[in-house]
């Protein structure tokens, strides 16, 4: 893994992405010209993209979201989930870090409220008990790992390899102090893994 870690952090860096704009028209959203959010909702796979959502239709929306029951190692612990870690890191106490990995995605997103910690207030997220700024190196370096860790499972690996389609998530927040992934961010690391793993 430290190779392809290695490998990916260098291919990462000459990483040529477009971020795919959304246009607000008559009160739907679109993307590429074509319908992404109505009063029904936001809308999965076209043939122009897949946007990724764990309640969205389709297969890719699924297999493509952090909440999926993906099983992988980071760094020693072993997380049933990429969500585990994301909500995991807003715990400044490193032993219910750990119980949370031991969680669903889903059930890891409504515990991160059970936290007495409020990240959002000070930038810091916390791993292991180490304290790390959200906007810093030396987080990237730590979600670099993460996904290079999680497409160790050949499930979620061959998901992203195998999604021919620009990968968005519509419904991702943009601002770093509102969210510990913001949707450029996500878009990027999964067009990004799709390339590398296709070169």
């Amino acid at each position: 893994m430290e190779q392809e870690l290695k490998e990916f952090i260098k291919f990462k860096k000459n990483y040529k992405f477009k971020q795919l704009d959304i246009i607000e028209k008559d009160g739907n959203l679109y993307c590429e010209d074509t319908l992404l959010k109505d009063e029904n909702g936001y809308v999965g796979e076209t043939d122009k993209w897949v946007n990724v959502g764990f309640s969205l239709r389709g297969m890719y929306p699924k297999l493509l979201s952090n909440l999926f029951p993906y099983e992988f190692t980071f760094k020693s612990h072993k997380l049933n989930s990429i969500e585990c870690f994301f909500q995991g890191i807003k715990f400044k106490d490193k032993d219910l870090q750990k119980k949370l990995f031991k969680y669903s995605g889903k059930e890891a997103l409504v515990l991160q409220k059970a936290s007495n910690y409020n990240w959002k207030e000070t930038g810091i997220i916390y791993w292991q008990g180490k304290p790390i700024k959200r906007d810093s190196k030396d987080y990237d370096k730590l979600i670099d790992e993460l996904y290079i860790s999680a497409i160790q499972n050949e499930f979620y690996r061959n998901a992203i390899k195998n999604c021919n389609l620009p990968i968005i998530h519509a419904m991702g927040e943009i601002d770093k102090k509102d969210t510990v992934f913001t949707r450029y961010e996500f878009e990027f690391m999964l067009n990004c893994l799709h390339d590398f793993l296709n070169k």
